[in-house]
């Protein structure tokens, strides 16, 4: 449950900056949806604050200012809606800031050998469990050096015997803190195709390679385009064929001179509002039944479509949350089908 902070507190909160995790604790509030991130808005509002970027749409482990609210242009505050309208959360043009330590790779631990080892237990390793490298090291806090499938080969190539210690890169080997910057360490990762991770306690905790990378960008960055594409084709769609006095119909979170009758104007839940013939407002549902015709698609179950949207909306949602685990492979599955979907009626 939602607990609004005394006005003493709030009011402390002036100047300050002040971690997205502490303002969601400040409120009582777990995560940000359509509800919370309202009353914590309007909470600040009635105190003459607000915050810098918006907490609504940074990462959970950003930190913002709390400014008061007349310091901020007019222009650059986010629109609120009307009360009791819903609220879309924003989906920023790009995610939060990565470190090395968000690749779950870098804190999975590590399996390697020591120098009492021979070079086959460390093939051996290599060729059960799929590594194309081994660290050789002590305890995890000490590393000797790293064998790959390259430093065998320079190894044989060099005609020197098959032993541990000849088949080790030992120079200018790649290792970086889990703190440090994602993009910053991509470089290294390039040119050695691996990059060896120390924890917080300065021992080995992973081992970040270009194909974890690719896996976590995957993850995190295709929903991104994927909803991206899905909005970009609902206004086609929806551009197309309704009219602009159809569309300020559902611009209600402005007034009346604001609303411009684009749907690129639109939040995506005024899509919803569009089309969705069962909402409560029944001036707008009926709107949606003529909306609905006008789109002429005559092959399409709009129950199903209207269903699939609304589930489009809920994971758009999450997005928004900056979630630090990737979105589950399902939810990437059904975006991409819808994305799929709309390609097909699109003209």
């Amino acid at each position: 449950m939602t607990t609004r902070p005394s006005e003493r507190d709030l009011a402390a909160l002036k100047g300050s900056t002040v971690p997205v995790r502490g303002i969601l604790d400040l409120f009582q509030v777990r995560v940000r949806d359509h509800r919370t991130v309202h009353l914590i808005a309007q909470a600040l509002a009635d105190s003459g604050l607000t915050t810098l970027p918006d907490f609504a749409v940074c990462g959970l482990r950003s930190s913002v200012d709390v400014v008061p609210i007349a310091s901020v242009p007019a222009q650059a505050r986010l629109v609120e809606n009307d009360a009791g309208a819903e609220m879309d959360e924003a989906l920023p043009s790009l995610p939060q800031r990565l470190l090395l330590g968000d690749i779950p790779s870098a804190k999975r631990g590590v399996r390697g050998v020591t120098l009492g080892n021979s070079l086959a237990h460390a093939t051996f390793l290599m060729r059960t469990e799929s590594f194309s490298q081994v660290p050789v090291t002590t305890g995890m806090a000490q590393i000797h050096g790293v064998v790959t499938w390259g430093s065998v080969a320079r190894m044989y190539e060099a005609g020197k015997s098959a032993t541990l210690e000849n088949a080790m890169e030992k120079d200018s080997l790649p290792v970086a803190d889990a703190r440090q910057e994602l993009f910053a360490a991509l470089p290294v990762v390039k040119e050695h195709g691996y990059l060896l991770v120390r924890g917080d306690d300065g021992c080995l905790s992973g081992i970040v390679t270009a194909a974890d990378v690719t896996e976590r960008f995957a993850g995190s960055a295709r929903p991104f385009f994927i909803v991206g594409e899905i909005e970009s084709l609902l206004r086609r769609c929806l551009g197309a064929a309704l009219d602009e006095e159809s569309v300020k119909a559902v611009q209600t979170n402005k007034k009346p001179e604001h609303r411009t009758g684009q749907v690129s104007d639109l939040m995506f839940g005024d899509y919803l509002k569009l089309l969705d013939g069962d909402q409560m407002k029944q001036s707008l549902a009926e709107r949606a039944h003529l909306n609905w015709e006008a789109l002429k698609w005559p092959t399409m179950p709009r129950e199903q479509f209207i269903g699939r949207l609304k589930r489009v909306k809920d994971i758009r949602n999450r997005i928004a949350h900056f979630d630090e685990k990737p979105l589950p492979t399902q939810m990437i599955e059904e975006l991409t089908a819808f994305a799929a979907l709309l390609r097909a009626f699109v003209s």
